[in-house]
């Protein structure tokens, strides 16, 4: 009688990652703690974000030992999504550009007078 059993992996591992995402929130927690401000913040805060994203989805997800395609088929999809929100963020910047130019942004704005 032949059973089929799922991969084990040793404990040893998601205690591994459960310290380093500790790590990883008390980092972020830090970033808020010292008061950091402007593009510092926000880029520690989204590096922290996304290697913690980056482990749980490699590990518990089991992504770290899956195949390739599905993990093109898992992975590709988002990282399309942001390369179609730089998209559209470039070409916010034109037509607005382009809409300054053509309807003379801020040449009628009325005076208050006193």
């Amino acid at each position: 009688m032949a059973r089929a059993e799922g991969q084990q992996h040793p404990i040893g591992i998601y205690m591994k990652i459960w310290g380093l995402l500790f790590i990883l929130s008390t980092a972020s927690y830090l970033v808020d703690y010292f008061h950091l401000q402007g593009y510092l913040r926000w880029f520690l805060i989204i590096t922290f974000m996304l290697m913690k994203a980056g482990l749980i989805v490699a590990v518990f997800m089991h992504m770290l030992w899956e195949r390739l395609a599905l993990m093109y088929a898992i992975l590709v999809p988002p990282l399309l999504l942001l390369v179609l929100l730089g998209i559209g963020a470039f070409e916010a910047d034109y037509t607005f550009f382009t809409r300054g130019i053509f309807f003379g942004a801020g040449s009628e704005v009325p005076v208050k007078s006193r």
